[in-house]
């Protein structure tokens, strides 16, 4: 789906090739999903110590295509919240960074705790906190169905709910090599049927169905007369075949690195709460922006909605904590920019980096710092000069941009106190002036968003 929505022909092309020559080969040992299904089978067979016990059952079409068709759909209409949550790629990334990344951090602040008492600096505090709630729902949700389903029916997921099973079950209809049952040498015992999670073998017609398939090769390593081989496929039944393994190791490896790879780009910052340990600092709260922001590189709110398929991977690499989750209906899971936490650096384009759909487009530091992504909007009201009668310009001192000069707040008195006045033309919207704003709980200057991002 990233491929898709980035038009890199490329990774579509080969993943198509990939599953017309071997069957859905990516399901079994590519997918981050379907390998932490596997984990789940694993333990489940474990736990009922009952490793044969599955069934031939027929596939289940009204369904499968049915939510396909919701996802084709959603994906024309541009609903992103809904591919988000058909996608498998995104579905894993919710799970990675809202459910493994915080027992991750949370294990690291442990050694920091102990690393700190021996006069270590090996590891460091970091700040865990919830992004979204809604988010978070979500991802237990999704994680809760992707271990009850494996652990009652194996695969049925991948072969019922998730789309890109369904679009590689059709291909893999015609793939060259598929697992072929030898009706001569089959004695009809039926543990093919029962091992196999995908529950697409039919013992009594000889017979695999194919778009169900997942070449995990259960039913290969298993059968005790070696009447199931894995060979190039052929109407008249070849004589050459080739014999293939999958093993459960693999594919817990290819877990480990994926979920280590989003977990350990997480942000490595500490929360402040205290002003040189004597006065709390109460926390800031989010603005209502007329406009959401989104990160310099997406060119627009139209191109990103567009593209975003809520995988998460660059709320997890920001190290700035600006990018969360969005709470609104429209535009759930997708992830927008806020200045609580801290602020946009001109200097940093990791989320830039890492985007697999084209949402946010790849940026040079160079073109990110003149691309304008906002505004400042100066809060009269919310600002300490007026409501504290007190010198400030800690928006002034950290403007990346030159965007803000302090003027005399009476214009017939050159004495008076100086209040900000912004340039529009000249800021970029990296929120350097919302954040580090001394008013709380709401700054006296914020960032307002753009529909269409421009160079200055």
């Amino acid at each position: 789906m990233p491929a898709l929505l980035a038009i890199n022909i490329g990774v579509i092309i080969l993943l198509c090739v990939l599953t017309l020559l071997f069957g859905r080969i990516y399901c079994s040992a590519i997918c981050p999903l379907g390998i932490f299904q596997d984990i789940v089978l694993w333990f489940s067979n474990r736990r009922k110590k009952k490793k044969y016990r599955f069934s031939y059952a027929p596939a289940i079409n009204w369904l499968r295509y049915g939510m396909l068709a919701i996802f084709i759909i959603a994906f024309i209409a541009g609903i992103g919240s809904v591919v988000a949550l058909l996608d498998p790629y995104s579905s894993y990334g919710l799970i990675a960074s809202n459910l493994f990344a915080p027992v991750y951090q949370w294990i690291n602040n442990l050694l920091a705790y102990f690393a700190e008492r021996a006069d270590s600096y090996a590891f460091y505090s970091v700040d865990v906190w919830m992004k979204s709630l809604p988010t978070f729902i979500v991802a237990v949700v999704i994680f809760i169905t992707v271990i009850i389903l494996p652990w009652l029916k194996g695969r049925i997921y991948c072969n019922t709910i998730c789309p890109v099973g369904t679009i590689l079950g059709l291909i893999s209809r015609f793939s060259f090599f598929r697992p072929t049952i030898n009706a001569e040498k089959c004695n009809s015992c039926g543990l093919c049927d029962r091992i196999c999670k995908a529950q697409c073998i039919n013992p009594k017609e000889h017979k695999i169905d194919y778009s169900r398939c997942v070449t995990c090769m259960d039913c290969i390593d298993n059968c005790s007369q070696k009447a199931i081989t894995y060979q190039l496929y052929s109407k008249k039944k070849a004589e050459a075949k080739v014999e293939a393994k999958a093993t459960d190791e693999s594919k817990r490896n290819m877990l480990t690195v994926s979920a280590a790879l989003l977990a350990t780009s997480l942000l490595k910052a500490q929360e402040k709460k205290v002003d040189g340990g004597l006065a709390y600092i109460e926390d800031k709260k989010i603005p209502e922006r007329q406009t959401r922001l989104v990160p310099a590189g997406s060119q627009s709110l139209r191109n990103f909605s567009k593209h975003c398929i809520g995988c998460q991977l660059c709320v997890s690499v920001c190290p700035n904590q600006v990018l969360r989750p969005s709470t609104n209906l429209l535009t759930l899971l997708q992830p927008e920019m806020s200045y609580e936490r801290g602020y946009c650096r001109p200097e940093c384009n990791k989320c830039s980096e890492v985007c697999p759909a084209g949402a946010i487009k790849p940026i040079s530091i160079a073109d990110k710092s003149s691309t304008q992504i906002g505004h400042a909007v100066w809060i009269e009201k919310n600002c300490i000069v007026l409501t504290d009668n007190v010198e400030c310009g800690n928006c002034v001192r950290h403007c990346p941009s030159g965007a803000i000069t302090m003027l005399p707040s009476n214009p017939e008195d050159e004495s008076s106190l100086k209040t900000p006045v912004v340039n529009e033309a000249r800021c970029i919207g990296c929120g350097a002036c919302e954040n580090l704003c001394l008013a709380r709980p709401f700054s006296a200057i914020y960032v307002e968003g753009h529909n269409v991002h421009k160079e200055i």
